[in-house]
């Protein structure tokens, strides 16, 4: 079950800060193809580096989101956001979106922080706070219908059943990362990162969305 698309007849704004998120992943992902491991070592966000030292680490919070391992992960992620982040930016506005996605990514660090604070590998990828995203779009368009690719067919299926079988599996995969050292050590997916965004965006969206028809854009 592969998302593809969404339904955007009820967006009336443009998207500008997802399409500028999206195309600002790519810049920093070009960037680290030219500037190698060294490049990544120092912006990504290594859990034992920074709790040595957490001024002198600080900008890596914001860096490593905006940083990927390849280029599957780059599309993947790019993918969920494109779908996804546009109509959450058109119920937010603006501003609010790109408030919202930061402190998502934030959480999502944090998160994953909490669970690994002797680790060495970099942390990095937009993930969770693409997360953040998917749990205001649970909550904002329930019954809105996502196109997921099954086999060769296209299925349109409500957000709740496409988003919510993506968080069960993140909460059964996290649950049995705890049980081996092997990510903290090897590096591989962060999915307290995922869980932790997913939670900060559906709780903020109570703070953030306000009246949704009554809302200005902004």
């Amino acid at each position: 079950m592969f998302p593809i698309g969404d339904d955007n007849s009820a967006r009336r704004t443009v998207p500008v800060v997802t399409f500028g998120l999206i195309a600002l992943n790519v810049l920093v992902f070009f960037a680290e193809l030219s500037g190698g491991d060294a490049l990544i070592e120092q912006w990504a966000f290594v859990p034992r580096r920074f709790l040595a030292n957490p001024a002198g680490d600080f900008l890596t919070l914001f860096t490593s989101m905006f940083m990927h391992a390849g280029w599957l992960h780059l599309l993947g992620n790019m993918l969920y956001l494109w779908i996804f982040g546009d109509n959450v930016e058109d119920r937010f506005g603006h501003i609010k979106f790109t408030a919202f996605y930061l402190v998502c990514g934030l959480a999502a660090t944090a998160a994953q922080l909490a669970f690994s604070t002797g680790s060495n590998v970099p942390n990095l990828g937009a993930s969770g706070a693409i997360a953040g995203v998917l749990g205001a779009y649970i909550l904002m368009f329930p019954q809105g219908k996502v196109n997921v690719l099954m086999g060769r067919r296209v299925i349109p299926m409500p957000a709740l059943v496409v988003i919510g079988l993506w968080i069960v599996l993140q909460f059964f995969s996290g649950i049995g990362s705890l049980a081996t050292t092997t990510t903290m050590e090897t590096g591989g997916v962060a999915y307290m990162a995922h869980i932790g965004g997913f939670i900060a965006g559906f709780v903020l969206t109570f703070l953030l969305r306000g009246n949704p028809r009554a809302q200005a854009r902004i």
